[in-house]
Order: C-alpha cells, then structure tokens, then sequence
C-alpha cells in the first residue's frame, strides 16, 4: 500500500550553460491531485507550497537531490490480527478499521512511511490482552468474539491511542471474521440451503397450480374454455364449436342408452312372461293326472297371473286336461257329473234328479 509516501525519486545535479545563467530541473515527477513534493535539500526537507505553482527553477528544486511524493488526503485504512480459537486447527480474523491523514509532510517524507499499515499493525499487535477475549470460543461462537473484541479495541483505543509520526490517526471500529476455510464451508452450507429451499418453494408451487387446475377442471368443460378465452388463449368461435360437437355427442349417447334400457326392459318383459307361462303350463300339465279339478277356479288363476290376458299354449293344455277328465272313470274312482258330483258306483251322473232316486 502506497500510503501516506506514493512516490520516492533520486534528483541528478542540474548544471549550468555558458550561454544561460538560468537553470531548470526538468526529471522532478508529475504531482497527482491530494499530493505534496517534499524535497530533501542537503540534511533538510522541504515542503514546495501547496497551491502554489510548481516553479522548476525554485532553489529548492534545483538544489533537491531526491524528492518524495506524499498524499494528505483523509483515507481509511484496515488492519487485520489473526485471535486464537478453542481449536488450534481454526482462528479468527481481526480487521481493525482507522482514519489516517498526514499532518506534516516533512517528517512523513523524513521517516519514509510507504505502508500505513505496518505501524498500525505494530499498535495492534501490542495489545497482549486482546487473544484472551476469542481464545476461549469456538470459530462458531463468531458473533460473541465480535462483540467482545469489539469492547476491547475500543477500550485498548481510549487508554492508548494509535500515533503515527507526521499524521493523525483515530480508531473507527473491529470486525472479526471466521477463516476462509470455515467461511467457504458456511458459504456452501448456505448456497445448499437456499437450493433446497428454492426447490421446495417450487414444489409448492407446482402443487398449488396443480390443484388449482384440478378444480378448474373439475366444474366443467365450459368453465375450463370460459378460463381460456379470458386469457385469450382460447378462441371463442373455436370453444363454441367445440361445446356444440360435444352437446350432439352427449345426446347422441342419451338416446342410445335410453334404447338399450327399453330394449333391456322389454326383454326382461318377454322373459318373465315366458317364464310364467311355462310355469302354468306345467302346472296344468300335473293337474291333468290329479283326481278333481276345478277348471273354472284354475282360469280364473291364470287369468290372473297373466293380467287377463290370453297366454298362448295355456288353452290347449285346460282342453287336453278337460278330455282327460271327460272320459272313461279310472278304476276305484266314481264318475263325476255336471256338476262335478261322481256317482258311488263309478259311472257319471247324468243329472242332479238320479241323486234323488
């Protein structure tokens, strides 16, 4: 760091001309704004006047044998002090900040003071005390170094202040940093945890956009095209043809469905109704062998189950039945009459008079 001294350049001697009295130095450096020339002339040094203009032929110019360039300008300079930790693989960093601004050139020129920074970090350096406030913490207790640390400097500052000859010096204020090492790792720790959370909040997002959608999709088609074309990514000519295909299909659907259940329910019909029939004409069959039937209680029954109506097959099996009945009496059964009535000798009764006689 060139500072407070920038420059330091060797002066030849200027000769005098037979035919020019006058002399001038013409190697002295360009002066940079904020700066001074200090010139050393025999055992002394001299400061050219500031603001003045530089004059090549002032005797202390030509009579210089070195010149020094030195900065006044106010500027902060930082210090750093490795402090101890608990662990001797691991320390903590110390950057002491000042404000430095040269108050005589003359004796900075004189002591040469290139680098600030060397007697500030001698000053610190001089603080035996100071390793105690972090030698007792671990590199992740930083932030309790931070604030002791702090409270010492600026005791250390209050009782014994940084000098620095040729220039005033303050004490602004101390940070402490963990090492590079540990700060690459909290560094990686951190970049690690934002990604996991950035992958989580996008999750999040995909989740709730996704649900977002579900329900938008589950109120319907319509909804759906009315979301589109209020985005206008939907065009609304296109979404009513689209729910004017979708509406002939949907009835188009309704009438075959509604044909397959009357087709279902009238072949249920058609089975149930074979069905009874045969179970009639079954039964007619086995009354046929019994020994009494009651013919008209026996129609009025499967009138009734068949609604009154004619139910095909039925009339042929009451006739075979009736022809059954009408013919020659079997054997140990008497004859039945007219009206039903059998004569004890087994023949028929041809009317109701011969029961008298």
């Amino acid at each position: 760091m060139n500072y407070p001294v920038i420059a330091e350049h060797i002066l030849a001697t200027v000769q005098g001309t037979w035919w020019s009295r006058r002399r001038r130095r013409e190697d002295v450096p360009q002066l940079p704004p904020g700066a001074v020339y200090v010139f050393r002339v025999g055992g002394n040094y001299r400061t050219f006047p500031e603001g003045m203009v530089f004059d090549p032929s002032h005797p202390d110019v030509l009579d210089a044998s070195s010149v020094s360039l030195v900065d006044t300008r106010a500027r902060l300079v930082d210090v750093e002090r490795p402090l101890p930790s608990v662990s001797e693989a691991d320390n903590f960093t110390m950057r002491a900040s000042f404000t430095c601004q040269v108050t005589d050139p003359t004796v900075i020129a004189r002591q040469g003071i290139i680098d600030v920074t060397v007697p500030l970090r001698a000053y610190l350096m001089g603080d035996s005390d100071l390793p105690r406030v972090s030698a007792g913490h671990r590199v992740e207790e930083i932030n309790a170094v931070r604030t002791e640390a702090g409270h010492r400097m600026t005791a250390y500052s209050a009782i014994v202040p940084p000098r620095v000859a040729g220039m005033s010096v303050e004490f602004v204020n101390a940070e402490v940093h963990a090492s590079d090492d540990l700060r690459d790792w909290e560094q990686r720790l951190r970049d690690e945890r934002r990604s996991w959370e950035l992958q989580r909040g996008q999750r999040d997002f995909e989740t709730q956009d996704a649900m977002r959608i579900a329900e938008l999709l589950s109120q319907g088609s319509d909804h759906v095209d009315a979301f589109g074309i209020a985005r206008k990514e939907i065009d609304v000519t296109e979404a009513a043809a689209r729910i004017h295909r979708s509406t002939a299909k949907d009835s188009d659907r309704r009438h075959e469905a509604e044909a397959t259940d009357r087709a279902h329910a009238q072949s249920l019909e058609t089975s149930e109704a074979q069905m009874r029939r045969e179970m009639l004409l079954t039964l007619l069959r086995q009354m046929g062998g019994s020994e009494y039937v009651d013919y008209h209680q026996v129609l009025e029954q499967v009138l009734r189950e068949t609604g009154g109506q004619a139910t095909p097959g039925i009339g042929a099996a009451a006739d075979t039945a009736r022809m059954v009945e009408s013919g020659q009496a079997r054997p140990g059964r008497p004859a039945a009459g007219r009206d039903g009535s059998r004569d004890p000798q087994g023949g028929f009764v041809k009317d109701e008079d011969d029961l008298v006689d």
